[in-house]
């Protein structure tokens, strides 16, 4: 948990940083593209819009689930850009979190005024 701890605190940083450059009210889609260019830019691996399977009754099925951002194979960050975040999201991001097998997952909200008071940290136990 060391490891997702570490890119958590990057991931968040660089969340910061666009954040104070763009501030609230744009699309999510903004934001994404923003974070994944800082999260590149920055060297670590990153995956936008990732597929994410299902596995039922023993096979493999495409139910059109994608991740936001997939850092490192290791943290799934969702973005979002909404008035407040609801029980939903969580529920989303923790299934998300046990279909993948990722320990840690950020739940990013870009549409507040200052960033900490959007960012969710959502562990998988």
């Amino acid at each position: 948990m060391e490891l997702e701890n570490s890119l958590a605190t990057k991931i968040i940083g660089l969340a910061i940083k666009v954040h104070k450059e763009l501030g609230p009210g744009l699309l999510e889609s903004v934001y994404q593209e923003c974070l994944f260019y800082e999260l590149k830019k920055s060297g670590l691996f990153v995956e936008k819009e990732k597929p994410l399977a299902i596995y039922y009754d023993g096979i493999e099925l495409e139910c059109g689930y994608r991740l936001d951002i997939f850092v490192a194979n290791k943290v799934i960050v969702e973005v979002k850009s909404v008035k407040e975040l609801n029980e939903i999201y969580l529920a989303q991001l923790l299934t998300y979190l046990k279909l993948s097998e990722c320990k840690l997952g950020l739940i990013i909200n870009f549409n507040v005024l200052l960033l900490k008071d959007g960012i969710k940290r959502v562990i998988n136990d």
